[in-house]
C-alpha cells in the first residue's frame, strides 16, 4: 500500500490586506552578522500564523533553508536587534514590535532570522494568494532599505567627523588651559610687597577672594568701602563676615551695599587687635596692614598653621 503524501506546505490565514498597509515593513527589517535580516515573529505577524506554526513549516522543509537563508540568534543578536526595532518602531507610533512579547505566541526562545533569500523561499512552504501577496511586498520593502541604509550611512559619517573633530577641539583647549596655568602667577603661602605695591597687593587678596569656596572672614581693625567692593569678588554662596571698629560712614557703605549685593556680615570688635587676619574657608592668613592698606608700605601675607576657629574664639 502506497504512503500518503505530506503535507509539507503551511496554510496562511486569510490576512486584512489594508491592515498590512498600515504597517511600516522597512521598519521590521534589521541587520545582523552584516546581513538584512526579518524575524521570525514579525513574519508570522504578517503571515496572520503563530510563531511556533511557522518555525514548524520551515523546519519540515529545513533543506530549503541554508545558513545564508535562516539562522537562529544568539542571546546578545536578540539583544541588539530587539533594541533595533525598539527605536525604530518609537519613531512609528502605529508600529508594535512583536520580538519580545508576540501576540502570536507569547515569551519564546532565541528567534530565528530570515535573510532576503530565506523570505523568498517561504513562498514555497506556505499556501495562499495571501501569503504571495504579503511576500511581494515584503521584498519590495528590501528594495527600499539600500537607500535607507546609504543615506543614515551619510548621516553617520557625518556624525563620527563631527565628533572627531570636537575631540581635537578639546584636546586644543586642554592644551591650552595647561599653558595659561603653567604661566599663571600662584597664590603662594607667603607673600612680602615692596612700599607702593598697591596693585600687585590688591590682585593677590583678590585672588584669595576668589578662590574661597565657604566663608571668608577678615578680622581688621580699620574697614571701609574698598573692602566691601573687594568681597563682591567671591563666588556665589560663599559667606562673608568683617570684625572690626565701625564707625558711622561704615555702617552707612554696608547697608547701601547689602541692599544690591549679598550680605556681608558685620560683628562689632570688642577690643582693638594688633594684627589682622584673614581666614579663607579653613586657611587662615596673617596681614602685615589693614586691608585696604595693603601695598602702600612694606608689607606680608603669610598663610599659617593655625586652624580658623582658634583664632575666631581668641576674638570673642
Amino acid at each position: 500500500m502506497a504512503k500518503k503524501e505530506t503535507n509539507t506546505k503551511l496554510e496562511v490565514a486569510i490576512c486584512d490586506i489594508k491592515g498590512i498597509d498600515c504597517i511600516n515593513i522597512e521598519s521590521l527589517i534589521c541587520v545582523i552578522r552584516d546581513q538584512q535580516v526579518m524575524l521570525d515573529s514579525d513574519l508570522a505577524m504578517l503571515y496572520g500564523v503563530e510563531t511556533r506554526t511557522l518555525n514548524q513549516a520551515v523546519k519540515r522543509n529545513i533543506n530549503r533553508f541554508p545558513e545564508d537563508f535562516m539562522f537562529q540568534l544568539t542571546k546578545e543578536e536578540a539583544n541588539h536587534s530587539r533594541s533595533q526595532i525598539v527605536i525604530l518602531n518609537n519613531k512609528e507610533a502605529n508600529l508594535k514590535s512583536q520580538f519580545v512579547t508576540s501576540s502570536w505566541g507569547g515569551n519564546r526562545k532565541l528567534p530565528y532570522a530570515f535573510t532576503r533569500n530565506g523570505i523568498a523561499m517561504l513562498s514555497s512552504v506556505l499556501r495562499s494568494d495571501t501569503a504571495v501577496e504579503v511576500n511581494i511586498r515584503i521584498m519590495r520593502a528590501f528594495t527600499m532599505i539600500p537607500q535607507l541604509v546609504n543615506h543614515n550611512t551619510q548621516i553617520i559619517e557625518r556624525i563620527f567627523n563631527i565628533e572627531q573633530h570636537q575631540q581635537e577641539t578639546d584636546k586644543t583647549i586642554k592644551v591650552i588651559l595647561d599653558r595659561i596655568e603653567d604661566v599663571s602667577p600662584k597664590l603662594l603661602p607667603e607673600q612680602v610687597f615692596p612700599t607702593g605695591c598697591v596693585w600687585d597687593a590688591w590682585t593677590y587678596i583678590s585672588d584669595l577672594v576668589r578662590s574661597a569656596r565657604q566663608r571668608i572672614v577678615l578680622i581688621d581693625n580699620y574697614v571701609d568701602d574698598r573692602v566691601l567692593s573687594m568681597f563682591t569678588k567671591r563666588e556665589d554662596g560663599v559667606s562673608a563676615t568683617i570684625y572690626t571698629r565701625h564707625n558711622e560712614q561704615f555702617l552707612t557703605d554696608l547697608k547701601k551695599h547689602n541692599a544690591q549685593y549679598p550680605e556681608i556680615k558685620f560683628i562689632q570688635l570688642p577690643h582693638r587687635n594688633h594684627d589682622r587676619f584673614l581666614i579663607i574657608d579653613e586657611k587662615v592668613y596673617l596681614l602685615g596692614a589693614s586691608l585696604k592698606d595693603m601695598g602702600a608700605g612694606l608689607c606680608a601675607v603669610t598663610e599659617m598653621s593655625i586652624t580658623p576657629e582658634k583664632i575666631l574664639g581668641m576674638v570673642k
